[in-house]
This record gives structure tokens, C-alpha cells and sequence, in this order.
């Protein structure tokens, strides 16, 4: 059985895969210094390209760069963070205070529509920014707080979590507001924010989670819903994500940590269980895309993004136990690091694959800086969680 050895040694390697290839590379060709901004996708040659740029890209590299800065990183971070982030206003940023969805590589916005998904992300940006840069901490602390309050007043849902724009459009998602959660425990953190506000919404979201986007019966976790929190009609309301399952988990798990709530540990615990149970391949021991809530196959594709997901919650379930069962999710940790390091395997270092085929051949194409946060994160949280052990 894989152990503590082994995810060690695993670690080490992300780790320095990731300082010295990884964030060279996204800071040297990832950012687009005479437009300003970071690009959406670098070429397997190296090469960043020309593709239109989701506006969630822009707050996810911020906090990239940020977190590396904040972790010793020695390369210029600072420089891409902020203007990073100055890009993001500039370009996506409507009358409305909110932020568009989609700007071509010239900084022209093509779809100004609101997203609640990407109003989560320039949260996470404020957070991590204010504690690297504590100069412009007090600028991020009454930009979050705006933020907060014009979503609470646009589209709050009349029992719990936000609605998908004014009117609301259906479905509703419980993938947004699983960043939002995750912007909200950022922001909790963070001396000089709001002590109050952003604790009372974390635990919102964690309830609705518990009570809503979980299934009672079989703990699944769901992905599409109708207006009263109902599982959505049709094939749509039967979806479910392995990658989801994980990152629910690892986020359900840090926030009963901090609050002493066992029904989340408890709830955690099956979103792991199903996860690796009915979302890894056999064959292939990559966890999926694509589940129905009968645990059946949707998708066979498998993403980067839910490999770190899986090491993100495996590696967290064992700093959270002991004996035996801190070594079973320490071999699960390691299988998902190794699942990761597939992905990773590219002609150029720092670079990745984003789609393993049901043959086990990756798509090519270029690589998407969307990947980064999450590789990032699961890599620190690896390095984490590995000093509490």
C-alpha cells in the first residue's frame, strides 16, 4: 500500500515542478505584458495564444501569483497579480459593479453577461491579495464588502444561497456557490474583513450544501436545480461530478474544522466515499468527468482539474486521522498524485494535458491557465497538510 514515503516523495516533485517550471512559465508567456491581463491558453510549444479570455481566468492567475508570493516564491509575482487584477477591472468590470463573462485577446469585452461563478473568483482575488499586499489590504477589505452587498441585493434567493441573475434563469447551480463557499473561507480568514458577514455566509452555503445539493438518501452531491432547491427535471438534475464530490468534501471538511460541526465531517466523508469509489476508472485510475445519480457512467473523459480535487480531499481525510485509516487516504492521496503527474507530462515543463480520452490518450491542444489554480492549491495543500501529520 502507498504511504506517507510515497506522497512525500510525490510532493517534492509537484513542489518543484511547480516553482521552477510551472510559475516561470505562466508569468514569462502566461501574461500578456503589452496588453496587460493573462492569457486563456499556452500552445505545447510554449507559446501563449490568441484565444478569447474568460473572465474567471483573470482572477484565478491573481490568486496564483498572490498565493506563490505569499509562499516564498521567488519570481515576480507581485507584478502580474496586480496588474492582473487592474486588467480584470478595466475589461470586465459593467456599470453594474458586477464582472462580464468573456473579452477577446485584445481587451474588447465580447459578453458582458453577469455569472455568479465569476463574482466568486474576484472575491478569492480580494482575499489573497489583501493578505500578500497589506498596503492595499484596506482597498480589498471595501471591495469585498461591495461585492457581497450588491450580489445580497441582486439576486439573493429568497431561502438561501444566490439566484442566477434578476429575474432568476434555471437551472440553478451548486457549482457557484461552492466557490463562493471557498471565497467566504478566504475571506473569514483574513484580518481586517468582515468577522461577521463572511462567517454567517459561509455557513449558509455549508447548510444549503447539507441540505439541498447533497442527496438525504444517497449523499450524492447534485449539480442542477430548480427554484426551490429541488433536483432540476430531467437528465440535467441527475448529473454528478466526481470532481465535485472531492472538492465539497475537502471544502465541507475545512469548514467543520473550523466550526466543531461532525454532520459535515460525516457528509464529507460519503463525498469521498462516492467520489472514489464510482468516479475513479479501473482501468485508467483517473477519476471522471461525468456521473448520473444512479452512479452509472455520463462522461468517461477525464479532466486535470478533478485529479487535484481527489489529492485535495484524500490528502486532507488523512491529516484529519490516524492508524489505518490515515493510510488509506494517504495510498488514495498518492494515487491522485500520480493521476495528476499524468497530466503533467508535457514537452515543455510547467505546461499540461487537460483531456485523457476513455483510451487513455490526451487531446491536443493547447493548455488552459484555468488548470493553474487548481493545481496550485492542491499542491500547497499537499505541502499543508503533510507538516500537521
Amino acid at each position: 500500500m502507498r504511504g506517507p514515503m510515497d506522497i512525500s516523495l510525490r510532493a517534492r516533485e509537484l513542489g518543484r515542478w511547480l516553482a521552477e517550471a510551472a510559475l516561470p512559465l505562466w508569468r514569462d508567456k502566461g501574461f500578456d505584458a503589452a496588453g496587460g491581463g493573462f492569457v486563456e491558453t499556452i500552445d505545447m510549444a510554449g507559446e501563449p495564444t490568441r484565444a478569447d479570455r474568460r473572465s474567471r481566468v483573470q482572477p484565478r492567475q491573481v490568486y496564483c501569483f498572490a498565493e506563490a508570493g505569499q509562499r516564498g516564491w521567488r519570481g515576480d509575482w507581485r507584478t502580474v497579480a496586480e496588474s492582473g487584477l487592474s486588467y480584470f477591472d478595466r475589461v470586465y468590470r459593467q456599470p453594474s459593479g458586477f464582472y462580464g463573462a468573456l473579452a477577446n485577446a485584445d481587451g474588447e469585452i465580447i459578453d458582458p453577461s453577469f455569472d455568479l461563478y465569476n463574482q466568486a473568483f474576484a472575491l478569492l482575488a480580494f482575499a489573497y491579495l489583501a493578505e500578500v499586499i497589506p498596503e492595499r489590504k484596506t482597498e480589498m477589505v471595501g471591495r469585498s464588502n461591495d461585492l457581497r452587498r450588491r450580489l445580497e441585493a441582486h439576486c439573493k434567493h429568497p431561502v438561501a444561497g444566490f439566484e442566477e441573475d434578476e429575474p432568476p434563469r434555471l437551472p440553478l447551480g451548486s457549482n457557484p456557490h461552492m466557490h463562493l463557499f471557498e471565497a467566504c473561507l478566504a475571506s473569514e480568514a483574513v484580518d481586517g474583513f468582515d468577522r461577521v458577514a463572511w462567517p454567517n455566509l459561509a455557513d449558509e452555503i455549508a447548510h444549503l450544501a447539507m441540505d439541498c445539493f447533497i442527496d438525504a438518501e444517497t449523499g450524492v452531491l447534485r449539480e442542477f436545480f430548480d427554484h426551490d432547491w429541488t433536483a432540476f427535471p430531467g437528465e440535467k438534475g441527475r448529473i454528478v461530478e466526481p470532481g465535485h464530490q472531492f472538492e465539497w468534501a475537502w471544502l465541507l471538511l475545512r469548514w467543520a474544522e473550523r466550526r466543531g460541526n461532525a454532520e459535515a465531517i460525516v457528509k464529507a466523508r460519503r463525498l469521498f466515499e462516492i467520489g472514489e469509489t464510482h468516479g475513479i476508472c479501473g482501468k485508467r485510475d483517473v477519476a471522471i468527468m461525468t456521473l448520473f445519480d444512479d452512479l452509472s457512467v455520463a462522461d468517461p473523459v477525464a479532466r486535470l482539474w478533478p485529479q487535484t480535487e481527489w489529492l485535495k480531499a484524500a490528502i486532507r481525510f488523512a491529516s484529519l486521522s490516524d492508524g489505518s485509516e490515515r493510510q488509506r487516504y494517504l495510498a488514495s492521496a498518492s494515487r491522485a498524485a500520480a493521476a495528476l503527474q499524468r497530466f503533467l507530462e508535457t514537452p515543455i515543463p510547467g505546461l499540461w494535458r487537460d483531456k485523457q480520452k476513455a483510451d487513455g490518450s490526451f487531446v491536443d491542444e493547447p493548455a488552459p491557465a484555468s488548470s493553474f489554480y487548481h493545481i496550485l492549491c492542491a499542491i500547497y495543500e499537499v505541502e499543508d497538510c503533510l507538516k500537521r501529520m
